[in-house]
């Protein structure tokens, strides 16, 4: 079984589904989009992971390679019907390229939050056996501002209200990161425009305290991590 793993930048992998994948003996293959590399032929892969980013779904002038990558999810959600996670950025691809809409907040949510099950979550088997609320990583200044056809809101907070989707019956987007590893919030602070991002929303000193309040929490993040992996690989 091989899983087919889209990335825009190369510190937004999946994280600790990666680990998740090797004890479940599952191979994964990245490619890296913003490095030139062409997506595969689909054929042989059982699920697709979109990973985040600094781009945003419209910048296909700066980035042409966003266009075939939406042609890809659309051709993978809409005509072969497989599962599908999206996360942020990924979440915000499956939107886009499904006739959906993504638009710029009026502030980057960035750091730990609280996001909360719809009543249309209670029988949905991407986020089964997870709390509501739940606390979670977010670092995004774009959301899905319009739904795709076919699609329901699974999780929202008042910053989004649209923080988790389901499209049809096996693709799913993700907009809070639940993937983190000790790693994250360190090497995403020096990419340029997530770090900017940071210091806007939490203010001077407010890397050091995210990374803290991230490693203080990170056991619960990890074992929410697991719960959505789990489920996600039943539909596999």
């Amino acid at each position: 079984m091989r899983v087919l793993v889209l990335q825009h930048i190369d510190v937004e992998h999946p994280g600790s589904f990666r680990d998740f994948m090797a004890t479940d003996g599952i191979d994964w293959d990245p490619v890296e989009l913003d490095a030139g590399e062409p997506i595969p032929p689909l054929d042989g892969y059982a699920a697709m992971l979109v990973m985040g980013g600094p781009m945003n779904v419209w910048d296909q002038g700066e980035h042409p390679w966003l266009v075939a990558e939406k042609r890809a999810i659309a051709r993978w959600v809409g005509e072969l019907g497989r599962p599908f996670l999206g996360v942020c950025l990924g979440h915000q691809l499956l939107a886009d390229a499904l006739g959906g809409r993504v638009q710029r907040m009026a502030a980057p949510e960035v750091g730990l939050a609280p996001v909360t099950l719809t009543a249309a979550a209670a029988d949905d088997p991407l986020l089964a056996g997870l709390a509501s609320p739940f606390e979670a990583l977010h670092w995004h200044g774009c959301e899905v501002s319009a739904l795709p056809a076919d699609a329901v809101v699974l999780a929202g907070n008042g910053a989004c209200p649209i923080q988790a989707m389901r499209v049809g019956r096996r693709a799913w987007g993700i907009q809070f990161h639940v993937e983190v590893t000790p790693d994250t919030v360190p090497e995403w602070g020096r990419i340029p425009i997530y770090g900017a991002a940071l210091e806007r929303t939490l203010g001077p000193g407010g890397q050091a305290r995210l990374e803290a309040e991230t490693a203080a929490r990170l056991q619960g993040l990890t074992a929410q991590a697991k719960i959505i992996w789990n489920n996600f690989r039943r539909a596999l």
